[in-house]
């Protein structure tokens, strides 16, 4: 990826206007234009932004770039082959876009000469016919150009439109975003604080991805005479990526593969809207978020200040990042708050030793586990309840690394359900209580039982010897004083490890 560049407030060389395709000068049957030499018109992809008319030998000083020349060749004469090639070569440097040689009265053909110039310096040249007049190709010229300005105007406004319908949406972010993404047929992608890509649309490949998270980082930053608005491309993908306001870090990330007239206008109303719904968004749930604290720390009950939170039941959610991610970059609590679709969420910062973290997740939401966590989730509890809520979840957790499934659901029904949870975690305490000082014991006696059992696949999931793992079994019998070979004993622990 090149060196990002801020984008330009605006182009000096550039037309308030749209530029002009040079194909569809030469499909005017009305002018009977055809190129005779330079780059093919279609496949370069030319455009031309105005037509101007000159007969002097360096028209250069006179060019604002972009410009179709016409020429009669008036100042050619008895030029040279060498004066022809410097001719051209000055009116490329000036940024001209195309030449038009307009056959008679001055000269019956175009010169060979010229034409070998125009080959040689990539400068498409256009044969005009005797009975097309350069005031006719200038006159076409800007009816196209106001053709094609109609329909950017009008292409903007729908677009304009649609924008606006999606961020009225009870989804608006992911809304607005899939519309841009299909505006521009391209792909969008909006960036938190972290840099955590949080919501996209579209699709692009994975090397202009990464770029654009780059890019994005440029605009992030919350610094005096930072750029609010970036570009860069990743082979054929043009990447741009756009500050949103606020200063809370956010950013929008667009790529696409062409870049089109209005482009920039249409995005511009996706970073107003976006700016304004990331801005709402945060606003009202730290809102919410403050005052239940606020109720909490004042002695009100737990109901009370969690009607603040927008949901009756709640499902809490241990997470921890899945062995196989975790000697590599990890993935950011931040970015899994954002995956479950909750602002609630306990990093743990404090006690990295864990590396739990803990959510509040609204009951009726569906959970996925996202790539690289294993989830432990609670039954749907009140907010009275959470505290037990926040055992099962723990227990839901441990269940879930033992068995090495990405996503345990604690579900109380049956025998557990018929025990308070005060009740059975007193007498797991009692039961337990002879290896509850040794927590490799209380963690080998619950895997191996989870297990059936199964001293190998005990060991593997422990990391430890099938030996160690029969020594502390065996330890566990003696301690416990029973026999753990038989199916009430068993059941009876197993009940006490899940409440423990």
């Amino acid at each position: 990826m090149s060196t990002p560049a801020p984008l330009p407030s605006s182009t000096p060389s550039a037309p308030p206007v749209a530029p002009v395709a040079l194909t569809a000068l030469l499909a005017l049957d009305s002018l009977g234009l055809r190129q005779i030499a330079g780059p093919d018109a279609r496949e370069a992809g030319t455009v031309v932004h105005w037509a101007h008319t000159s007969e002097l030998s360096d028209p250069s000083p006179y060019l604002l770039g972009g410009e179709l020349l016409l020429t009669a060749g008036v100042h050619i004469g008895e030029a040279g082959d060498g004066d022809l090639d410097a001719y051209v070569a000055r009116v490329v440097a000036a940024g001209c876009a195309a030449l038009g040689f307009g056959v008679a009265p001055v000269h019956d053909t175009v010169p060979r000469a010229l034409e070998e110039a125009c080959d040689r310096h990539g400068l498409p040249l256009l044969e005009v016919p005797p009975r097309t007049t350069f005031s006719g190709v200038a006159r076409a010229v800007w009816r196209l150009m106001a053709e094609a300005r109609h329909a950017e105007l009008r292409r903007v406004a729908e677009a304009q439109q649609g924008l606006a319908t999606a961020a009225a949406r009870p989804d608006p972010v992911p809304a607005v975003l899939r519309q841009l993404a299909t505006r521009l047929n391209g792909a969008a992608f909006l960036y938190g604080p972290e840099g955590t890509e949080l919501q996209s649309a579209g699709r692009t490949g994975g090397a202009a991805r990464a770029a654009l998270r780059e890019l994005t980082a440029v605009v992030r930053r919350a610094t005096p005479g930072a750029p609010t608005a970036a570009a860069d491309t990743a082979g054929p993908v043009h990447l741009t990526a756009y500050a949103l306001g606020g200063g809370r870090g956010f950013a929008l990330g667009v790529a696409t593969e062409h870049r089109a007239a209005g482009d920039h206008t249409i995005t511009g109303a996706a970073v107003v809207l976006l700016s304004l719904l990331a801005g709402e968004h945060q606003s009202a749930s730290e809102a919410a978020r403050s005052a239940a604290l606020v109720r909490l720390l004042l002695g009100a009950e737990p109901e009370r200040a969690g009607a603040l939170l927008g949901s009756e039941a709640w499902r809490v959610v241990h997470a921890r990042v899945a062995p196989s991610r975790a000697e590599r970059t990890p993935p950011s609590a931040s970015a899994l708050a954002v995956s479950l679709g909750t602002p609630l969420v306990d990093p743990a910062e404090d006690d990295p030793d864990s590396g739990v973290v803990r959510l509040l997740v609204p009951a009726d939401r569906e959970l996925d586990p996202p790539p690289g966590w294993t989830l432990g989730v609670s039954a749907p509890a009140p907010v009275a309840d959470l505290v037990a809520a926040d055992a099962r979840a723990a227990r839901a957790l441990r269940r879930a690394e033992v068995t090495r499934s990405p996503l345990v659901r604690d579900r109380e029904s049956g025998f557990a359900a018929l025990v308070e949870p005060a009740e059975a975690a007193a007498h797991a305490r009692v039961l337990l209580d002879p290896v509850a000082s040794n927590p490799a014991l209380v963690e080998t006696l619950r895997t191996w039982l989870s297990l059936h059992g199964s001293w190998d696949r005990t060991a593997t999931a422990l990391g430890v010897h099938r030996n160690t793992v029969r020594q502390r079994i065996g330890r566990c019998a003696a301690l416990l004083e029973t026999d753990l070979d038989d199916p009430d004993v068993r059941m009876e622990l197993w009940f006490a490890l899940r409440n423990c």
